[in-house]
């Protein structure tokens, strides 16, 4: 049975080629292939005797998800829908913008969290993704992409805001981290490299000791009773220990605050009251806010909040000092835009009644 490489961080890497009797040096080369330039056929690897490629030929694959379809957005923002295996798929979104690119990565097959707002949480949950499963979407979208070896770097950030709750799916998430930041595969910058969550405070504290990079918060509500019903986690980690963990997180991060995330829902989480509400409840914080226009998708049962509401509710948070931004929508046309992903999912949750 051949093992795929994509799975492999640097250190794993390094041992397989040990267990075949070959220098672990080799994983250097063998990595910066892979990553760097995108090669998938271990024939082409000039730098490699000949013996050894034909050893890995047989021992060993890369292999990334397979395309199932493309779409392309007015604005420039791509979706690729990716097949993980027979019966599910995940999407992948690039977002092009005039200083950088930036790719919106899934970790999970659906998600657990039902959060009401969100089409992926419809969707139900079949599995967490495995490391090349999720590395593989960088390496399929640079491909796609067009880069070419050694040339200028079309992604220059990456989101984990994809399907799923990273932090559910915690040693393979930071395993793709540590290959995001090596600087013989991607060589991002930790600060380049989000990972975003809905609270999942334990993993909060390990992700801060293992591989700190810059963290999202996805928010939604001053309270924990409105939270309670927006992002259900919270019924388990309420605000109060969350904004906690906030805190010990900026303490090992590149950042010097936590970016909270907050989808605009008419006539439920965006007043002046809730504003103000938010003030209070950050207060100790350092942080800065994005928020999201809510993008509609059939069946959700709320609407996009009024842009005079979005403003007022934007000054009250300006007015205190905070730093506030309004994410521009990307992608809606070809369903690409934040809280819209859905892909295809075989539900074992069965929440869902049949796979999307």
């Amino acid at each position: 049975m051949t093992v795929n490489l994509l799975d492999f961080d640097a250190e794993k890497l390094a041992g397989f080629f040990s267990e075949i009797g070959e220098k672990p040096f080799r994983a250097g080369q063998v990595m910066k292939w892979m990553h760097r330039f995108g090669e998938d056929n271990f024939s082409n690897m000039s730098d490699l005797a000949k013996s050894l490629r034909e050893k890995l030929g047989e021992k060993a694959e890369i292999r990334s998800p397979g395309l199932i379809r493309e779409l392309d957005a007015f604005d420039g923002t791509r979706k690729w829908l990716l097949a993980v295996d027979a019966g599910n798929a995940v999407e992948t979104v690039f977002i092009p913008e005039a200083n950088r690119g930036t790719l919106c990565i899934s970790s999970q097959v659906g998600c657990a969290l039902e959060c009401s707002f969100c089409s992926t949480g419809r969707q139900g949950f079949n599995r967490n993704l495995s490391v090349a499963e999720i590395i593989g979407q960088l390496w399929w979208a640079n491909r796609a992409l067009g880069r070419e070896p050694g040339g200028e770097r079309i992604i220059s950030n990456v989101v984990m805001m994809g399907m799923g709750e990273p932090l559910l799916n915690f040693e393979n998430v930071v395993t793709s981290l540590n290959l995001m930041l090596d600087d013989s595969a991607y060589g991002l910058s930790r600060r380049r490299v989000t990972v975003s969550t809905s609270g999942v405070i334990p993993a909060m504290d390990r992700l801060g000791e293992r591989c700190p990079v810059a963290l999202a918060v996805s928010l939604h509500a001053p309270s924990d009773a409105l939270r309670d019903v927006l992002v259900p986690i919270n019924k388990k980690y309420p605000l109060k220990e969350l904004m906690a963990a906030c805190r010990r997180y900026i303490e090992h991060a590149p950042r010097d605050f936590v970016t909270f995330e907050y989808v605009m829902l008419d006539g439920v989480n965006d007043t002046v009251s809730h504003a103000r509400e938010l003030v209070k409840l950050v207060k100790d914080v350092p942080s800065k806010f994005n928020l999201i226009p809510f993008n509609p998708f059939p069946h959700s049962g709320y609407g996009r909040s009024k842009d005079a509401a979005i403003e007022a509710f934007k000054a009250v948070l300006m007015d205190s000092g905070l730093v506030v931004t309004t994410r521009r929508t990307r992608g809606d046309d070809i369903d690409a835009a934040c809280g819209q992903l859905a892909g295809k999912v075989m539900d074992r949750t069965r929440r869902s009644g049949a796979a999307a």
